[in-house]
């Protein structure tokens, strides 16, 4: 069964799945852990989207690692 993006709870250790969703939800999991100069652009969205295994973690250092 697949995570509801829009409800469902989201943490570091979340898996990325071919239904994830940029959504409200993960935005506000984005912003705590990254800070409140997170936003999306189309290169992270491009990695996000890439099929690679990764975690909502994931995501959050990667955005650190590339926005710092």
């Amino acid at each position: 069964m697949s995570l509801n993006w829009h409800s469902g709870p989201i943490t570091r250790a979340t898996p990325l799945d071919a239904q994830y969703r940029n959504t409200q939800k993960v935005r506000q999991f984005l912003i705590a852990e990254c800070g409140e100069a997170f936003k999306f652009d189309r290169t992270f969205m491009a990695w996000i989207k890439s099929g690679a295994r990764a975690t909502m973690g994931d995501v959050a250092d990667e955005w650190l690692r590339t926005h710092a």
